[in-house]
């Protein structure tokens, strides 16, 4: 089932001059900005202060500055407003979904359809999406539901973040007012005075006396959002993007069929990401459906890269995830994140060719997500836990700090408790009892005290540990340690825990 979010910024001409440093805050007096409808100069969009006066879009201006004498009035500009709401598009577009439109003049609409996964599920995808705006200064409500009407009203007539679970379009909109489903307002005025008051008042109704009364375009929005007739998304594909694109005279579904297109695809964008001297590292595939319904396909790239093999076999590794449905008609393939590639030689007759892990790497982060695969490279710290970090596949690993310490192979999350018998102060247990199973010690290494970064905190000031390296009989290995110093109270409780298991 198709998923779609939409995106909804109220304030976005305002969001907009605050951001390009255009005009002051709203602490400087209440802005309203205006426009011409007819012959009347009207309030086009307003900031919060000036609602909160009573002002708002279609308002006269002579009247707002009569209510308000100290109104600050500036001129719209919906043809900036349109541009810059399409670089928001895009930039979503490389960070979040393929599918990616704008949806005039204040919103955005994406195809959330199987990418939610990669962000950690719908709501993660929310907040995330409503984080990053919020940071830039952007005042935004954002909604999940089937269709692009559902989440449209949802956005705009609901909370802040609203997620309308699958196959509850009905439900969630049947409590909205008939402004949500996009309806001209002469339309809506109209229903009002026959006394329709919400969505669900609609859906109760008989659909040929409202199509008689008011045309085909109440019952086109209500199936629209009820998700029983299609309303595609036209993708947002700026012309400076390296695309290429093949329509079938027949619809073609054989997977044969699909990975022999999609190498021709791939021929095609890589000679033109080579004419640019550029290299792909997100390519985005797009097959249209005979019913109209988008199949789209993302597979990201560790480096820059126009390899037509590679490319094909990442993109075809993907091929059982397409639903053909009853034809695939256009296929599209875009380079939506791309960056410069020179051409370099691998190797010489003096230099052996490094070794080249990229396509590993691409490979694992396509199957399993790409924030499953990351390199571990050391901290400046003494505390284990806080010695490492994650970092991305190819970043350069930091120097100056030592790591030549033994360290266990796989470190707990958080230390756990264990049982033990030891003698103080600084003695290795004779046997330690962990997870219910009781390990006799055969051998011991340590300790090695560890201190406290009391440059960090407070309560690390008098803090020690003491960690040993023990194997039971059995030849396992584990890293346990002490908390304190065998003999001082101060310096910790003298309580023992497993901190890490060796290979």
């Amino acid at each position: 089932m198709a998923r779609v979010i939409s995106v909804c910024l109220p304030m976005w001409p305002i969001d907009r001059l605050r951001r390009a440093g255009d005009t002051p805050s709203c602490d400087d007096g209440p802005l309203i900005l205006a426009g011409r409808t007819s012959n009347r100069r009207v309030i086009t969009a307003a900031c919060a202060r000036a609602r909160s006066l009573g002002l708002g879009p279609g308002m006269p201006v002579s009247k707002a500055q009569a209510l308000v004498p100290d109104l600050r009035v500036l001129q719209a500009d919906p043809r900036g407003d349109l541009a810059a709401l399409e670089r928001l598009a895009l930039w979503l577009m490389q960070r979040f979904a393929p599918i990616v439109a704008v949806d005039p003049p204040e919103g955005v609409v994406i195809d959330a359809t199987g990418t939610d996964h990669l962000h950690g599920g719908e709501a993660a995808m929310l907040d995330a999406i409503l984080g990053r705006l919020t940071l830039s200064g952007i005042t935004a409500t954002i909604a999940m539901a089937d269709t692009w009407g559902a989440a449209h009203a949802l956005a705009r007539h609901a909370g802040a973040v609203t997620i309308a679970p699958p196959g509850t379009a009905r439900e969630a909109l049947a409590p909205l007012p008939l402004a949500a489903l996009r309806l001209p307002p002469a339309t809506v005025a109209g229903l009002a005075d026959m006394g329709f008051q919400t969505v669900g008042d609609l859906m109760a109704v008989p659909r040929a006396p409202l199509t008689r009364r008011f045309g085909p375009e109440v019952t086109r929005r209500l199936d629209q959002a009820l998700g029983l007739s299609g309303e595609p998304i036209d993708p947002l594909r700026p012309a400076d993007l390296a695309t290429s694109r093949r329509a079938f005279a027949e619809p073609i579904a054989a997977t044969e069929t699909i990975a022999r297109q999609i190498g021709r695809l791939v021929g095609d964008l890589c000679a033109q990401l080579e004419s640019r001297g550029m290299g792909a590292r997100r390519l985005d595939l797009i097959c249209w459906r005979v019913d109209s319904a988008a199949q789209p396909v993302r597979v990201g790239l560790a480096a820059p890269q126009r390899d037509p093999a590679r490319l094909t076999r990442l993109l075809c590794d993907k091929i059982p995830s397409i639903d053909p449905g009853f034809g695939i008609e256009i296929m599209t393939l875009t380079a939506t994140l791309a960056e410069p590639l020179a051409p370099r030689q691998r190797a010489t007759l003096l230099e052996p060719e490094a070794p080249d892990v990229t396509g590993l790497i691409d490979v694992l982060a396509n199957r399993v997500g790409a924030a499953a695969v990351f390199r571990i490279a050391p901290v400046a710290s003494e505390v284990p836990e806080r010695s490492v970090a994650r970092v991305a596949p190819l970043s350069a690993i930091p120097e100056g700090w030592p790591d030549h310490w033994p360290r266990p192979a796989r470190l707990l999350p958080r230390p756990e408790p264990i049982e033990t018998m030891a003698l103080l102060p600084d003695q290795a247990p004779h046997w330690i009892a962990w997870r219910g199973s009781r390990h006799r010690v055969a051998r011991a290494d340590g300790p090695e005290r560890i201190f406290g970064e009391w440059w960090k905190r407070e309560a690390e000031t008098r803090a020690v540990r003491d960690y040993f390296r023990v194997e039971d009989e059995s030849g396992r290995r584990f890293w346990i340690f002490r908390q304190g110093d065998g003999e001082d109270a101060s310096t910790g409780s003298h309580r023992w825990f497993l901190h890490g298991v060796f290979g």
